[in-house]
């Protein structure tokens, strides 16, 4: 059974109030001009939301995953597109810094970024390396004191409008993963780095995403986040959360889905009566509620085992995959009860609609997920829900 603190009640219902008062009422706005929420995104520093997860020393509060994941869930709630912008921010953009950076690095990226002054965002992904990480071609030589850097990095969250980017790039043109590295790129101070193309969207529009070109990028040595090698395994080690915070994100969109669906279920009126009392209708309504109430048990069972300490790889791998799934299930049959009204860009079904689609994807799409938990099916070993 899930319990939450005292403390953890009363941290989700100021984040709420937040988001009905200033992110809800905006995010229509927001999806329409597809543009990055500055002023949110700002906000969301002020409030020290961005730093939840970082020690007090840095500007954070030093919050466990699964307060981490009562502020991803409420802020998906308002809005999927400022959720995604915010946890690569607090999560991915700056883990890596914190993690393996330099406490002179700490100072002048992790600080001001969890502030909210500072964009981060981390790249990973090419055009044609994306589960397949050991395809990346972005390489670093060494040349003296420093790194250079030349590649193109697509599909990265903030990229339009990233001042600092953690980079994975390959210190050696041997084939495989082993030689994977992470660098820590300035785009101001940093001459090399220019915005490839932007992705336009249909889903989390707010959420800019575009490629990155390196160009004979020269990177300070002290900007070598943990070593020549062992980027993959770097990566790995946030890889279970970004998975539940991905859970966290899926059951806030899907339960706004679901908050519209029923008031709408419940206004409507067809052959005499509201159209929830049609029984079509009321159990559709009944297992969105079920399924939505499942995946929210898994996230916050994986958040607590993560603060416990524990490895939860192939749990985390089906938290996500249940939760994506399961919203894109709710927002579907959200529209569903719409009807034409579902199409409609007045009502936010639509947007539930469409945002959900971003939450496959990210973390590892639902066949690399099924992968992962396809290698240990043993029910009494893995000790999945124990």
């Amino acid at each position: 059974m899930i319990q939450f603190t005292a403390e953890q009640e009363g941290f989700r219902r100021a984040v709420a109030r937040f988001v009905d008062a200033e992110i809800a009422p905006a995010a229509d706005a927001l999806d329409e001009r597809a543009e990055f929420p500055a002023r949110l995104f700002k906000r969301l520093g002020e409030l020290g939301y961005l730093g939840l997860r970082y020690p007090e020393a840095y500007g954070g509060a030093g919050a466990d995953m699964v307060t981490y994941c009562l502020f991803a869930e409420e802020l998906a709630r308002g809005s999927l597109s400022l959720a995604a912008a915010a946890c690569m921010q607090s999560l991915m953009g700056t883990y890596f810094i914190y993690k393996f950076g330099s406490e002179d690095l700490r100072r002048k990226y992790l600080v001001p970024a969890l502030r909210g002054d500072l964009v981060a965002t981390f790249a990973l992904t090419e055009p044609n390396a994306g589960s397949d990480v050991a395809s990346i071609t972005t390489r670093a030589e060494r040349r003296g004191d420093a790194w250079v850097l030349r590649g193109v990095k697509t599909w990265v969250t903030n990229a339009p409008v990233a001042d600092v980017l953690t980079v994975a790039a390959k210190t050696s043109g041997e084939r495989g993963m082993k030689n994977i590295a992470l660098f820590l790129l300035d785009r101001a101070a940093m001459r090399g780095i220019t915005l490839g193309k932007s992705i336009e969207k249909m889903a989390v529009r707010a959420s800019v995403t575009g490629e990155i070109l390196l160009d004979d990028v020269e990177v300070p040595a002290a900007h070598l986040l943990g070593g020549e090698t062992g980027g993959v395994e770097k990566i790995g080690g946030i890889l279970s959360e970004i998975r539940v915070m991905t859970a966290a994100i899926s059951v806030g969109l899907a339960r706004a889905a679901y908050g519209a669906a029923l008031a709408y279920a419940r206004e409507r009126q067809a052959f005499g009566k509201p159209i929830v009392e049609h029984q079509a209708i009321g159990f559709k309504l009944a297992d969105m509620l079920a399924s939505l109430h499942a995946a929210l048990l898994m996230t916050y069972q994986a958040a607590a085992r993560l603060d416990a300490g524990r490895s939860i790889v192939r749990e985390a791998a089906m938290t996500k995959l249940v939760a994506s799934e399961m919203a894109v299930k709710v927002t579907d049959e959200a529209a569903r009860i719409f009807a034409s009204y579902g199409l409609a860009m007045e009502y936010p079904a639509q947007r539930y609609f469409r945002d959900a689609r971003f939450l496959l994807p990210g973390g590892g799409t639902s066949e690399i997920l099924r992968v992962v938990i396809g290698r240990d099916l043993d029910w009494e070993r893995g000790q999945a829900f124990a």
